[in-house]
């Protein structure tokens, strides 16, 4: 990780810039001599504290990669010292964090995180200030204006603030990501994994105002009512570009990029899909799947941003989610981009 006056050096010198908007978390990760049942006792056996969240994780992604531009933050937090936790870990990663809103009234959201080895993990979320987030908090003529050119929105269906509706058909990520077009920041938007049945319809009205979509194939099947995966939990190829190609007539202007374990999608109005194939990872070297998606969302708009060709981004976005691989938290995996530049050339040279 470059210092933060390193960081300010470059940001000086790069014009444009990226900001990220939406969740920011803290996690609290308990790791728990085992589960117990109801009424009984385990002993933690050890602490970890992270922040997280989709644009905490993207960002910090982005500032561990040696992305060269700027990097922003904008959202809402507690006026309380998880806050200033939040605070703290962005700005130390050279993160300008005067986007951030600091409420009174709410605490930072956070995630109790109980982890036993060798078993799935169980969250336990508040989410206190990220309710608090709407399209009148953020600004995003104030970023356009300092120069940043790439407008991240994350999570959708988990920001009831920006995915309540109104009586006009719209919701406030509509508006907001309006505000960013109009801005002449490129708009990018990533989607949670979620139950809501109203999921299809809540993320439908804000798609015409994405120019990039990121998502996994979960997403996407759950925004089209398209199945992805059968029975077995095999992905259905012909499912997943059906639904991208819905995703586009649904609005989405430039590009949406579908990822799963096995394989992205991205595609263009006017342009065949681009399938590429992830390289397998040895299941001993995971250490844990959180932030793979956001990982490869990072290089996706490291790579937008710079402008490079999508056979090249798709080719270090994969790199960029197995190094997440082998991290415990979200993010602590993430190498700078020379090393997925070099695994991407190894593995596939045309591409890279």
């Amino acid at each position: 990780m470059r210092t933060g006056e390193e960081i300010h050096q470059r940001d000086s010198q790069k014009p444009g810039g990226i900001v990220c908007a939406g969740n920011f978390i803290v996690d609290r990760v308990h790791t728990l001599s085992y589960w117990p049942e109801q009424g009984n006792l385990a002993h933690i056996l050890h602490q970890d504290l992270g922040v997280g969240g989709g644009a905490a994780n993207v960002v910090t992604d982005l500032a561990s990669l040696g992305f060269p531009g700027k990097l922003a933050a904008a959202g809402c937090i507690g006026a309380d010292p998880d806050g200033e936790i939040v605070k703290a870990r962005l700005a130390a990663a050279g993160v300008d964090v005067g986007g951030l809103t600091a409420l009174a009234d709410r605490v930072t959201a956070h995630t109790h995180v109980m982890n036993v080895p060798g078993q799935n993990r169980t969250f336990f979320y508040h989410a206190g200030a990220n309710d608090a987030v709407t399209d009148k908090r953020i600004s995003p003529a104030a970023f356009a204006m300092a120069g940043y050119r790439l407008f991240y929105l994350g999570y959708l269906m988990l920001l009831p603030g920006l995915d309540r509706m109104g009586p006009d058909g719209l919701s406030g990520a509509s508006r907001l990501l309006e505000a960013a077009r109009r801005a002449g920041l490129t708009t990018c938007v990533d989607f949670v994994s979620s139950e809501d049945p109203e999921f299809a319809a809540k993320v439908g009205v804000a798609l015409p105002f994405c120019d990039f979509l990121i998502i996994n194939e979960m997403e996407a099947g759950r925004a089209t009512g398209i199945v992805v995966r059968d029975a077995k939990g095999d992905l259905i190829e012909a499912g997943l570009l059906k639904a991208g190609e819905r995703l586009l007539a649904a609005g989405v202007t430039k590009g949406a990029v579908i990822h799963a374990p096995e394989i992205c999608v991205w595609f263009a109005p006017g342009a065949a899909p681009l399938m590429t194939r992830s390289q397998p990872v040895d299941p001993n070297d995971i250490v844990s799947t959180v932030g793979a998606g956001d990982a490869f969302c990072a290089a996706v708009l490291y790579g937008l941003h710079e402008n490079w060709p999508v056979e090249h981004i798709c080719a270090v976005a994969h790199a960029a989610a197995a190094y997440c691989l082998t991290g415990a938290t979200a993010t602590d995996g993430i190498p700078d981009m020379s090393v997925l530049l070099r695994d991407a050339r190894e593995t596939n040279p045309e591409s890279a």
